[in-house]
């Protein structure tokens, strides 16, 4: 290698060192880039789990015969339902839903055992709270099955002429496992804000300490200035992504179906799409305070509600559809729930890769040619 070369070199490796030592001497960019991320893969890991559990339910038994007995059993042993103390009457259903000490109550009649033995059916009551439709639709269908249950437990020879009976299998998900709803899109959220928000200050920071006339006179070309500044945020980010599987695999018990690999080099595609997002912020803001309140705020709102793993796209106005492919962390989202739920290889993510690689040219093309404009 040529002596100028190697000097060039030895430069940029120090203007490296001098952004990674710009990053440990900020604490608030360390707490961003390491407590931010644990936080949020814990809390949507375990908080915010769309499975629902330990639901309080009141029971008026009037009928107090061995089946009621058995069918409150089952409810009972069941982890979805904690049986509260019974209701007493009708203005005590009403009272306890509004108190909100129970989302459902059940009232068996004073006849359910002898009509059943003596018509061979019998009816029962089942009071949902509809404030959250999606929770009272669960609940009425965890209450169904146990009741189907028991009647067949009742009836285990009956036979019918024709009879449909419809198996079910849960692919990519078997044991039911809530974590595997929320990892992919909290991994594509993580990656959207911090790495976003950590170089949306890189330049904008230049600017407000004095510094840019050094960055002018540097003997570097701008571009290699807008790499050197990104590296340190790479290198941490892909610790960080070694972190959020360790968390998701060891912690929530999440399984890479897929290739670790591929996972892998996506994940550094999505990061270098988001430094060159947050460059472009950089590029364009005039304080590190508006940069990095659109970078953590802006980020954020899209990636939750427009990426698909909180909302589903599909029961979206087309408006807000079209929108969503213009975020890249829609496509990561794609990506991860491919290859680390679906097991599913390089042919079936090759779209969304390449569209990330363009996301990712264009970034960085605006993000030089504004960096070009601050440094003249």
């Amino acid at each position: 290698m040529p002596k100028e070369h190697q000097i060039s070199m030895k430069r940029f490796l120090a203007f490296i060192r001098k952004e990674f030592y710009h990053v440990f001497r900020d604490q608030r960019t360390l707490l961003i880039l390491f407590g931010l991320p644990v936080v949020q893969i814990v809390l949507f890991g375990f908080a915010l789990s769309s499975e629902v559990k330990n639901i309080g339910i009141a029971i008026q038994d009037n009928s107090h015969d061995i089946h009621t007995e058995k069918i409150i059993r089952k409810i009972g042993s069941s982890s979805y339902f904690h049986i509260e103390k019974p209701i007493l009457n009708y203005k005590d259903i009403e009272n306890r839903f509004k108190d909100g000490s129970i989302k459902c109550a059940v009232i068996f009649p004073s006849n359910f055992g002898s009509d059943l033995q003596r018509l061979g059916g019998a009816k029962i009551q089942v009071i949902a709270d509809a404030s959250d439709p999606n929770t009272a639709t669960i609940v009425t269908n965890y209450l169904n099955a146990i009741v189907r249950d028991y009647q067949q437990e009742l009836n285990p020879t009956t036979r019918f002429n024709y009879q449909i009976l419809p198996e079910l299998r849960q692919l990519y998900n078997e044991e039911q496992n809530g974590s595997l709803n929320f990892i992919p899109g909290v991994i594509a959220l993580i990656f959207m804000i911090v790495s976003t928000a950590l170089t949306s200050v890189s330049v904008v920071r230049e600017k407000e300490l004095g510094t840019m006339e050094i960055l002018l006179v540097s003997p570097f070309k701008p571009i290699m200035v807008l790499i050197a500044k990104a590296i340190p945020y790479l290198v941490l980010s892909i610790i960080n992504f070694v972190i959020i599987i360790f968390l998701s695999v060891y912690l929530l018990n999440v399984e890479i179906k897929g290739s670790f690999l591929l996972l892998f080099v996506e994940s550094i595609l999505f990061i270098i799409t988001c430094l060159s997002l947050g460059l472009l912020i950089s590029n364009v803001t005039a304080s590190q305070q508006t940069a990095m309140l659109i970078s953590m705020m802006g980020m954020m709102l899209p990636t939750l509600l427009l990426t698909g793993f909180m909302f589903p796209l599909e029961n979206m106005p087309w408006i807000f559809q079209a929108i969503s492919h213009l975020i890249p962390s829609h496509y990561y989202y794609i990506i991860v729930k491919a290859v680390m739920l679906k097991g599913l290889g390089f042919s079936y993510i090759w779209k969304e890769t390449l569209i990330l690689v363009v996301m990712t040219i264009l970034l960085l093309t605006i993000s030089l040619k504004k960096f070009k404009i601050r440094l003249s």
